[in-house]
C-alpha cells in the first residue's frame, strides 16, 4: 500500500509565483546571462519546459519579472501617498515608499539596470508609471499650473529619486528615511514656491 502524502495541486497562479520568485533570486545570485532556465526550475522544484510553458522564453521570464515589480511598485507608492494628510506627506511618503520597495527588493531592481539591453523597455515602462503618478501628486499642490510643467517636475523627481537609489547601492549607509529628506530639502521648497507662484498668477 502506498502511503506516501499526495502533492499538493498548486494553482496556475502560484506556480507562476514561485518561479519569478525563484527567477529573480537566481538572476540576482549569478546575473541574468550567466544564470540558465535549468537552476531556475531545480530551484522551484519543476522541469524546464514548465517554466517555457508559463513564459516562453528566459527574456519573457525576465520581463514577467520586471512587470511583477512594476506593479508592486505602483502598489505601495499609491497606498502610501493615499494615507497622507496634504500634497507635502504626499510626496514625502511616496517617495519613501519608493525607496523601502527597492530596499526590500534590492535583487529585482539590481537586475533591472544590469539587463538595460533586455529590460529597458519595461524599465522606461516603470519610469513612465512613477512620473504620471508624481505629476499627479504634484498637481494637488499645483491646481493652476500647466500640465507640461507639472511633467517635466515630475520627470526631474523621477530622475532624482533613481540616482538616489544607484547612490545607496553603493553607499550602504544611506538610509531610505535621508534619502527621502535629501530630495524633500530640494523638491518641495521650490514646488511650494511654484505653487505659490501659480497661485498669484491665476488670480
Amino acid at each position: 500500500m502506498d502511503t506516501r502524502t499526495p502533492r499538493r495541486r498548486v494553482s496556475r497562479a502560484e506556480r507562476e509565483r514561485q518561479i519569478l520568485d525563484a527567477a529573480v533570486a537566481v538572476f540576482g545570485e549569478r546575473g541574468y546571462q550567466a544564470a540558465s532556465m535549468d537552476v531556475v526550475a531545480e530551484r522551484v522544484g519543476v522541469t524546464k519546459p514548465v517554466l517555457y510553458a508559463h513564459f516562453g522564453s528566459k527574456d519573457g521570464l525576465l520581463l514577467a519579472c520586471i512587470a511583477r515589480a512594476r506593479a508592486e511598485l505602483l502598489e505601495v507608492t499609491t497606498t502610501a501617498a493615499a494615507s497622507a494628510d496634504g500634497p507635502e506627506e504626499m510626496l514625502r511618503r511616496g517617495t519613501l515608499a519608493f525607496f523601502e520597495y527597492l530596499e526590500r527588493r534590492e535583487p529585482a531592481w539590481t537586475l533591472l539596470y544590469s539587463e538595460s539591453t533586455v529590460a529597458g523597455e519595461a524599465l522606461e515602462g516603470i519610469r513612465a508609471q512613477q512620473t504620471d503618478f508624481i505629476a499627479a501628486l504634484l498637481a494637488v499642490q499645483a491646481p493652476d499650473a500647466d500640465p507640461q510643467r507639472l511633467a517635466g517636475w515630475a520627470q526631474v523627481i523621477v530622475g532624482a529619486c533613481e540616482r538616489l537609489a544607484l547612490w545607496r547601492g553603493r553607499e550602504r549607509t544611506v538610509t531610505s528615511e535621508q534619502a527621502t529628506e535629501y530630495l524633500m530639502d530640494l523638491v518641495w521648497t521650490g514646488l511650494a514656491a511654484a505653487g505659490g507662484a501659480a497661485a498669484q498668477s491665476s488670480r
